[in-house]
C-alpha cells in the first residue's frame, strides 16, 4: 500500500499517468469552474486542476475539481485506487478486498509532528484577518444557494467527554465573511456529537479541512460503527497513523499536510439559510432551509491553497465513488462476518447509489444447503439493517461469475437471471435515505419504505452440471483461437491497442 500523505502528492500520482488537465486559461468561479467540472465526470476526462481563476489572479490560491472522478479505458478506477494506496489499475474486487482487510485490523491513532513545520500553518489568520471569501470558491451549479467552500474536505468534531473524535464529509456553504452554513443532519454522526453539545447549551468545537490526503474523504465515507475514530482507520489501511498538528482556537487535531483549515464552532441555537444544492440521486435541488451557523475564528492554509471541489449531480460523481465503494466495503465486511459466502459487493455508481450488487460464490447452494430465496433473505436482513444499509433501497444478487463492477454485466444479469413474478424478496417499511424521487412524501418524512432483494441466482435451479453458462469469449473459444485472436488484435486485424 502506497501510502500519499498529501493532496499534491495525489495530484502528482495522478499527473504521472495524464490524469490531471491543467487549465492555464483564466476560469470564472461563477459557474464556469462547476460546468467544466461537471463536463469532466461526462466524459470521464482527466481532473481539471484550475490554475487562473477570475478575481484571484496573483493569489496562487487554485481549484481541483472531480478529485474522486472515474477515469477512461485502462484504470477506470485510478483516482480511487491510487487514493486507497493501490496501483492506478486495480479492479473494484482489488478496492474492496483492500478495505474490508483493513476493517478487520485494529485501528492505528494519527502521530502528532510539531507545528512549527507543518505545511497547513505556512499562513495562519485570526480575528479580523479572517475571510472566507479569500478563497476561490466556485458557485458550481446555477441553482446553489451560495458558494459551497466545503464538497470534499473533512469535519472533525468530539464529543464533549473526549471519548469519539468523527472525522465526516458534509456540505457547507459560505453565509459571510466568517460564517458557515452546514448541513448536520441528526441521524449522522456529526449530528449526534452536535446534539451532545446542544445539550449542554454549548456551541460545538469544529475544524474543517480541506485539501487533505487522499484517502481520508473514503475513510469519512465510511459508515464505520459510532464511536469509531475514521483516521485510525485510514492507520489501519496503510499500516501507520496520519500526521495531525493541533488547531489554533480550538481543541482538536487537523491534518498535517492540509489545503486549509478553518476552525471555529458550531452555534446550538443559531441557524441561517443553506442551500439548495444538488444531492447524489442527480436531480437539481431548489429549496433553501435553516440549517446550523458554524463561526469561524481561526483559518490557516498553505501557501498556494488548492481548494478540491465536486459538482454533484447524475452519476459518476463522488458521492457514488466515495460512499458507494465504502458503503459497498462494510456491507461486505458485515456479510462475512455473518457467515455469508459473499464473493464481493459492489454499489453501480451508474443507478446512483440505488443498486446494491452482492456477488456470492458459485458454490454457494452446496455450501449452504438453501434455496436462494432464503440467502435473499438472509442478506437483506443484514444489509437493511443498520447505517451501512440505510440508503440502500434495491439490492440484486447474483453469483460471482458476473463481474459487479461492469454495469453492463450488472443489467444483463438482472434482466435474464430473475424471475418477473418469483425473483423478488420485500422488505416493507424499513429505515430509508429521503432523497429518492420515487419516494412519497410520508416515505421522506417518516424515513421509512419498502426494500427489495432481487434473486438472481441460478445455483438452486439447475442440476450442478446443466447451469446456464456466459457465452463470453472466456468461455465460448478454446485456448490456443483466443490466444490467436488477442495476438493478431492490433497488428494482425487492425485495431487499436486497449
Amino acid at each position: 500500500m502506497k501510502h500519499l500523505r498529501s493532496l499534491r502528492e495525489f495530484i502528482a500520482e495522478l499527473a504521472a499517468i495524464g490524469e490531471v488537465n491543467e487549465i492555464d486559461a483564466e476560469v470564472d468561479w461563477n459557474l464556469e469552474i462547476g460546468a467544466v467540472v461537471r463536463r469532466s465526470y461526462d466524459l470521464k476526462a482527466p481532473a481539471p486542476l484550475f490554475n487562473t481563476i477570475t478575481g484571484y489572479t496573483g493569489t496562487g490560491f487554485r481549484v481541483l475539481g472531480a478529485p474522486g472522478g472515474l477515469s477512461g479505458p485502462g484504470h477506470r478506477l485510478a483516482r480511487i485506487a491510487l487514493a486507497l494506496g493501490l496501483p492506478a489499475g486495480a479492479s473494484g474486487r482489488d478496492i474492496m478486498e483492500a478495505v474490508v482487510a483493513a476493517r478487520g485490523r485494529a485501528g492505528i491513532p494519527p502521530a502528532e509532528v510539531p507545528a512549527s513545520g507543518a505545511p497547513c500553518k505556512q499562513n495562519i489568520l485570526l480575528g479580523d484577518a479572517v475571510d472566507l471569501y479569500a478563497f476561490p470558491t466556485p458557485l458550481i451549479h446555477g441553482n446553489d444557494g451560495g458558494r459551497y467552500i466545503q464538497t470534499y474536505g473533512m469535519n472533525i468534531a468530539r464529543t464533549p467527554d473526549g471519548s469519539w473524535t468523527n472525522w465526516s464529509v458534509n456540505r457547507m456553504m459560505i453565509a459571510g465573511r466568517d460564517r458557515l452554513s452546514c448541513l448536520i443532519p441528526g441521524p449522522q454522526h456529526l449530528g449526534i456529537i452536535r446534539a451532545q453539545w446542544a445539550a449542554r447549551g454549548e456551541p460545538m468545537p469544529i475544524a474543517l479541512a480541506l485539501g487533505v490526503e487522499p484517502a481520508l474523504p473514503y475513510a469519512g465515507a465510511m459508515p464505520l460503527p459510532e464511536g469509531a475514530d475514521e483516521s485510525h482507520f485510514v492507520g489501519a489501511l496503510f499500516g501507520e497513523g496520519i500526521e495531525v498538528v493541533p488547531a489554533e482556537t480550538v481543541d482538536l487535531s487537523v491534518p498535517a499536510t492540509a489545503e486549509i483549515v478553518i476552525e471555529g464552532h458550531i452555534a446550538f441555537d443559531e441557524t441561517a439559510d443553506e442551500g439548495p444544492m444538488n444531492e447524489y440521486p442527480g436531480y437539481n435541488s431548489f429549496e433553501a432551509s435553516p440549517k446550523p451557523v458554524f463561526h469561524v475564528s481561526a483559518i490557516t492554509h498553505r501557501n498556494g491553497a488548492i481548494l478540491p471541489v465536486v459538482a454533484a449531480g447524475p452519476p459518476v460523481e463522488e458521492d457514488h465513488t466515495g460512499t458507494g465503494t465504502m458503503h459497498a466495503a462494510e456491507i461486505l465486511y458485515q456479510l462475512r462476518a455473518a457467515g455469508l459466502p459473499a464473493a464481493s459487493a459492489w454499489f453501480s455508481y451508474e443507478s446512483a447509489l440505488h443498486w446494491l450488487i452482492v456477488s456470492v460464490n458459485r458454490d454457494w447452494y452446496e455450501t449452504l444447503g438453501i434455496h436462494s430465496t432464503e440467502l435473499a433473505q438472509r442478506v437483506g436482513e443484514i444489509v437493511f439493517t443498520g447505517k451501512a444499509g440505510f440508503g440502500v433501497p434495491k439490492v440484486l444478487l447474483v453469483e460471482d461469475d458476473i463481474d459487479i463492477t461492469d454495469v453492463n454485466e450488472v443489467v444483463w444479469a438482472f434482466a435474464t437471471r430473475t424471475h418477473p413474478e418469483r425473483g423478488e424478496v420485500h422488505f416493507p417499511a424499513k429505515p430509508t435515505a429521503a432523497l429518492s424521487v420515487y419516494l412519497s412524501e410520508e416515505e421522506q418524512h417518516t424515513y421509512r419504505a419498502g426494500k427489495v432483494v432481487h434473486n438472481c441466482l441460478l445455483a438452486d435451479r439447475f442440476p450442478k452440471d446443466q447451469r446456464p453458462v456466459k457465452g463470453s469469449f472466456t468461455n465460448g473459444w478454446p485456448p490456443e483461437i483466443r490466444e490467436r485472436v488477442l495476438a493478431n488484435w492490433s497488428t494482425g486485424y487492425g485495431y487499436p491497442e486497449r
